[in-house]
Formats: structure tokens, C-alpha cells, sequence
């Protein structure tokens, strides 16, 4: 009995679900793999199968022999190493699609799952390693109303990139909060760990764009080439997900400019607190400086230890004056030597 409840019980217990609206209207969920072929022989029927994080040995062979897929798209499936995009095939197409979250990692940064969609005439396969959120709505919203079940298989694919794009939507809100917090401490509380955290949201928003981009031209395809699995009706949905990802292509492009904003303003802080340490460091230094020439000039051994002896007998006139022309003379020439090379 746990096997139903498994999806939403435990997200990453491997599995194949599915669910299927007959011609008759009715609507069946988890169905046995012998039950796949019969549904997809009811042309006005409409069949989602997931696979979930399920072993390669158990999925190829249901890809292969029940769907008939070409071994190519198969193989490209059980890869998870791809960027978005999309082939076709004629009888279906093959979309690759990525879902986001952003934040859950241990570093913080942003953690990609790929999704492998068929869709054909009245049916859609997706195959991915983890649970991901936004399948998971759509999942939920199919059960709870079959209205889009009715609108064909090109619309769950709709729903299911509409979702994974609102995804996109609350990491870059995400980003752009961190980055105004970090904003506030960089003033206050500069570190070598704030840093790293520049850094990371960096390499985030460089990683961002190079999804984005890629999703947005499958988007593009979707809505504007002629593929026979998409009604033409079903485009201009396609078409508002493409706009959607057009702009969050271009908050990305701005976020990109405020962490490097941010890392610019971040060492400009680091270099005015070191300017005001050196300045510190040089007024103790300044202030001290008549003392050690006091303390090393009447350390000398020019005057006599014996108060008995006669002042003029105190010093060695030779040494003495050499040794105050070396001190004078010394100076006056680094300062001559430091104005030319330009330094003052």
C-alpha cells in the first residue's frame, strides 16, 4: 500500500507513476506497466508516465519496447548531461528541460535537475533522478482537475515548463535579496567569508544564464516551429513562456552586474580600512620617530663616561661631525631621489 503515496511520502524513492485519462473520461493514476500499451492505443486518451529516480535496467526496456523510442533518445535520456534543447523524431519529440533551486546546497549555489521529456500524439514520458517541485505541482493539479488532461498531451508539457519557469522566478528573486543583504555588509562587516560568498553568487549567476539561454531557444521552437505533436492553438502558450524567459534572461544579465558591483565595492572598502590602518600605523610611527633619534643619537659612544674630564674633552670632533653630516645629508637625499622617481 505504500507504493501510491510514495511520491509524496518520500521524494527520491525511485518509481514510476503515471497517470491516464481515458475516452470515457475516466481517470486512473499509478497503472501497471502491462496497462501502458492499451492506453496509448486510445487515440483520445491521454497517458503521463514519470519515472523517478528508477534504475536504467528497469527503464530502458520500457522505453524501448513499450513506447518504441529510437535507442538514441533513449541512451541521451539515461545521460543526465545535456543542456536544454529539443529534437524531433516525426512520430515524437524529445525535450530536454531543467528545473532550479537555488540555495539548497551545501555551498549555497544553484543545484540543477534535468528532465527528460517524449512527448507524443496522447502521451508524455518525463524521466529524471530526483523529486523536483514543480513536476510535482503539476501532478498534483492534473488530479485535482482533469480539464487539463483534456487539452492533450502538448499542454501537460505547458503546464510542466510554466512550472519549472516559476522556479526560475523564485531563484532570481532569491539572488537578488542575497545580494541586497550582502550590499548592507559589506559596508559593516567585510570578510574573507562574505567574499566567498561573492564569489559563489557569481559563479550562480553565470551558471543562471548559461540554463537560461539554452531553455529559452526551446521555448522558441516550441512556440514558433512546426511540430506535429503541438496543436497550434497550444503555441501561444509556448510563446508566453518564451517572453517570460526573455526577461528573466535580462534580470540575470542585471544581477550578473550587481555581484560584480558588489565585488567592486567590497575592495574598494577593504582598501579604505587598509588606507586608515596604514594611516594609524604611520602617525604612531611619525610620533615616535623624534624619540628613537634621541634615544640612538645619545646612545653613541662620542662622550666620555667620566664626569671628571673636561668639556672639551667630551666628544671626538672627527666622528661627531661626520656622523651628523651622514643624518643630515641622508634624508635630503631620499627625498631628492623619491621626488624624481615621482612618488611625492
Amino acid at each position: 500500500m505504500l507504493y501510491p503515496f510514495a511520491f509524496f511520502l518520500f521524494p527520491n524513492y525511485p518509481m514510476i507513476h503515471s497517470i491516464y485519462f481515458s475516452s470515457n473520461n475516466s481517470l486512473q493514476t499509478n497503472l501497471e506497466t502491462k496497462a501502458f500499451p492499451p492506453a496509448l492505443n486510445d487515440p483520445q486518451g491521454v497517458i503521463w508516465v514519470d519515472f523517478e529516480g528508477e534504475d536504467n535496467d528497469i527503464t530502458e526496456p520500457i522505453l524501448r519496447d513499450v513506447f518504441h523510442f529510437h535507442q538514441l533518445a533513449i541512451e541521451d535520456a539515461l545521460t543526465e548531461s545535456h543542456i536544454p534543447r529539443i529534437d524531433d523524431w516525426e512520430s515524437y519529440i524529445y525535450v530536454v528541460l531543467h528545473g532550479i533551486t537555488f540555495g539548497e546546497t551545501e555551498d549555497g549555489t544553484i543545484d540543477t535537475v534535468e528532465v527528460d521529456v517524449f512527448l507524443g500524439e496522447n502521451y508524455i514520458v518525463t524521466h529524471h533522478d530526483k523529486a523536483i517541485p514543480a513536476l510535482t505541482r503539476v501532478w498534483g493539479n492534473l488530479q485535482r482537475d482533469e480539464r487539463h488532461l483534456k487539452m492533450g498531451a502538448d499542454h501537460i508539457l505547458y503546464r510542466l515548463s510554466d512550472e519549472l519557469v516559476v522556479d526560475y522566478m523564485s531563484v532570481v528573486e532569491g539572488m537578488d535579496e542575497e545580494i541586497d543583504m550582502i550590499e548592507d555588509r559589506v559596508f559593516h562587516q567585510p570578510s574573507s567569508r562574505l567574499l566567498s560568498r561573492i564569489f559563489t553568487l557569481k559563479r550562480a549567476t553565470l551558471q543562471l544564464r548559461r540554463t537560461i539561454s539554452p531553455l529559452r531557444e526551446v521555448m522558441n521552437k516550441l512556440a514558433r516551429d512546426d511540430y506535429q505533436m503541438i496543436d497550434q492553438k497550444d503555441r501561444v502558450y509556448f510563446r508566453d513562456i518564451y517572453d517570460h524567459l526573455v526577461r528573466l534572461h535580462d534580470i540575470s544579465e542585471s544581477l550578473r552586474d550587481l555581484v560584480g558591483g558588489t565585488l567592486d565595492t567590497y575592495l574598494s572598502v577593504i582598501n579604505n580600512r587598509m588606507n586608515d590602518i596604514m594611516k594609524t600605523l604611520t602617525v604612531i610611527t611619525t610620533l615616535f620617530m623624534p624619540l628613537s633619534f634621541l634615544v640612538g643619537f645619545f646612545g653613541m659612544n662620542f662622550f666620555v663616561p667620566d664626569p671628571n674630564v673636561p668639556l672639551s674633552d667630551w666628544v671626538t670632533p672627527p666622528m661627531f661631525v661626520a656622523t651628523l653630516l651622514i643624518m643630515l645629508l641622508t634624508p635630503v637625499v631620499m627625498f631628492t631621489w623619491m621626488h624624481r622617481r615621482g612618488w611625492m
